[in-house]
């Protein structure tokens, strides 16, 4: 759900990553970029949400493998 949010609000989607110091850097460079370019720079806000979340993910399945597993062996 959240890379769905990311194609829409990418600061928003960065925020539920957990990285809310970025994700209000974010903003403050997207509203004023989405107002004066027409939109044209909204993918590359959009790639950087998607990169932020996958990131977030693979450090949260790397915590529950140090943690001991998922306790499926």
């Amino acid at each position: 759900m959240n890379y769905v949010l990311a194609l829409l609000v990418p600061p928003v989607s960065i925020l539920l990553a957990g990285r809310p110091l970025l994700a209000i850097v974010v903003f403050v460079i997207w509203v004023p970029a989405i107002l004066f370019s027409g939109g044209l720079g909204h993918p590359m806000f959009i790639l950087l949400a998607w990169i932020i979340i996958y990131q977030s993910g693979e450090e949260r399945r790397h915590r529950e493998i140090l943690r001991g597993g998922r306790g499926d062996d």
